[in-house]
């Protein structure tokens, strides 16, 4: 869905180091986001020099400590989930605490800002608990992105539309291949429909046009406007 132009590129201000990767891309402005896993990315117009993306990075490097020293606090939580009650999961752009409980009747459910887990194991039992989550996250993954695959296709007029899989992708969201098929990351039931609906268009767009030049993003911006300020929330929660 999105190329990078050049990975791992090094920015340096005074006793301060990052690395980030690059994105150019048609727009007129330069912006900057940090995700949970403490990527950065860096967008910026396909015309923009070396020199202009530096001083941008230099008037931008305390809010981009700010961003990278608050997610830091939360990478152990993030990567040591053990799926115990008290811990939280993203579904649609909310946040909601997992609470386990046993009973005789396994199921999950949404309640009142929880994700309500029933199991037969006991409550400490994570493997298990995880299984049952997994099972009705892949559930609602291929419930929610049917649906909003068959609200977005109304917006093009393709002769042979494209098909929906669900693909596991490590560093993009969504992929249109050759064969007429149109992948989604499977990590996109964490975020709001709207920017599930912003990927589908974007893949759909590569229907007619397959790189990111002035023609893709003209229909883009026809058939989702306002597509720039979505992806920007999307970019917030990151891939991994």
């Amino acid at each position: 869905m999105e190329s990078l132009s050049n990975l791992n590129r090094k920015f340096v201000f005074g006793s301060f180091e990052y690395c980030y990767d690059l994105i150019k891309q048609e727009r007129k402005t330069l912006s900057l986001t940090v995700t949970p896993n403490l990527q950065i990315f860096l967008k910026s117009p396909n015309q923009a020099d070396n020199n202009r993306i530096d001083k941008f990075l230099k008037k931008k490097w305390f809010w981009l400590e700010k961003q990278l020293a608050y997610f830091r606090k939360f990478q152990r939580k993030q990567y040591k989930k053990e799926y115990v009650s008290g811990e939280s999961l993203f579904y649609l752009g909310k946040q909601y605490r997992l609470q386990v409980k046993r009973g005789k009747n396994e199921k999950v459910s949404l309640l009142r800002g929880c994700l309500l887990v029933i199991t037969k194991n006991s409550v400490s039992d994570g493997v298990h608990t995880k299984k049952l989550v997994t099972k009705w996250f892949d559930e609602k993954t291929n419930k929610i992105f049917n649906e909003r695959f068959e609200a977005v296709k109304t917006l093009f007029a393709y002769d042979e539309m494209p098909k929906l899989v669900v693909r596991d992708m490590k560093r993009r969201w969504g992929s249109y291949k050759d064969n007429h098929i149109i992948g989604l990351n499977p990590k996109l039931i964490r975020v709001p429909k709207e920017c599930i609906d912003y990927v589908i268009a974007h893949e759909m767009c590569h229907v007619k046009h397959r790189d990111h030049g002035k023609e893709f993003y003209r229909l883009l911006e026809k058939k989702y406007p306002k597509w720039e300020k979505i992806k920007d929330k999307l970019e917030e929660f990151g891939v991994k």
